[in-house]
């Protein structure tokens, strides 16, 4: 009976785990850099090129 309860907590326990991972993994999919604001042309067609470090 033990390897039952076992067995069952163990699984809701794995299914608990994936799903925070998914969770996590989804917020943290997203845009890679900043939108540019509505109306603002981009740095690249301005001619305007980032100062090289």
């Amino acid at each position: 009976m033990l390897r039952r309860i076992s067995a069952r907590y163990s699984r809701g326990f794995l299914a608990a785990l994936l799903a925070v991972a998914a969770l996590v993994t989804v917020a943290n999919v997203g845009p890679a850099r900043a939108a540019v604001p509505a109306g603002a042309a981009h740095p690249s067609e301005q001619g305007a090129l980032p100062a090289g470090r």
